[in-house]
C-alpha cells in the first residue's frame, strides 16, 4: 500500500517535468512550432510557453485552449472579448540574441557570412553564432560563443 502511494505521487511529479522537457527540447532542437498573434493587440501565444498564471501549461497547443480562452492583453485593457476566433497563425522572422540583442532577419540573411536573404533561422547551421558576440573577446571569453539557442523570436 505504501509503495502504490509512492508510486502515484512520483507518476503524478513526472508528468509535468516530462511537458517541460518535451517543450525545452523541442526549442533546443530549432522545431519550428505555430505560434498565434491577436488580431487586434498583437498579443502571441506560444505553446512553448503557455500561459501559467492563466492556468494553461506549457505545451499547450492553440487548438487545446479551453472553448473560455481570451486574449490576456485585450481583456486587461478593456478592449473586449477576443477568443481564439481573433487570433491568425504567426511564425516569427526576426530573432534577438539573448548577450548583444543582434537581431537576426531572415528577409536580410548575412550576406557578407554567406547566408543568403530569405534564409529561415531553422535552417542556419548547427554551429551558426551570433556574428557580434563572435567578435567581442570579452563575451567569448566570459560565456562562451553565443549560438543559435541564444537567440529568442522578436515580436515583431
Amino acid at each position: 500500500m505504501v509503495k502504490a502511494a509512492a508510486t502515484k505521487k512520483s507518476g503524478a511529479k513526472k508528468k509535468p517535468a516530462t511537458t517541460e522537457k518535451k517543450g525545452a527540447a523541442a526549442k533546443k532542437a530549432g522545431v519550428s512550432v505555430m505560434r498565434y498573434k491577436c488580431r487586434l493587440c498583437g498579443y502571441v501565444y506560444s505553446p512553448l510557453r503557455g500561459e501559467p498564471h492563466n492556468g494553461i501549461p506549457a505545451g499547450t497547443p492553440f487548438e487545446d485552449l479551453p472553448e473560455s480562452y481570451l486574449c490576456p492583453v485585450c481583456g486587461f485593457q478593456g478592449r473586449g472579448k477576443i477568443g481564439t476566433w481573433g487570433f491568425d497563425e504567426w511564425r516569427p522572422t526576426r530573432y534577438i540574441c539573448s548577450m548583444c540583442n543582434y537581431i537576426y532577419d531572415e528577409k536580410r540573411g548575412e550576406p557578407h557570412r554567406g547566408i543568403k536573404p530569405g534564409t529561415k533561422f531553422e535552417d542556419l547551421p548547427e554551429d551558426y553564432v551570433c556574428p557580434v558576440c563572435a567578435t567581442d573577446p570579452k563575451i567569448v571569453l566570459r560565456y562562451g560563443n553565443v549560438v543559435k539557442q541564444g537567440f529568442s523570436p522578436l515580436n515583431e
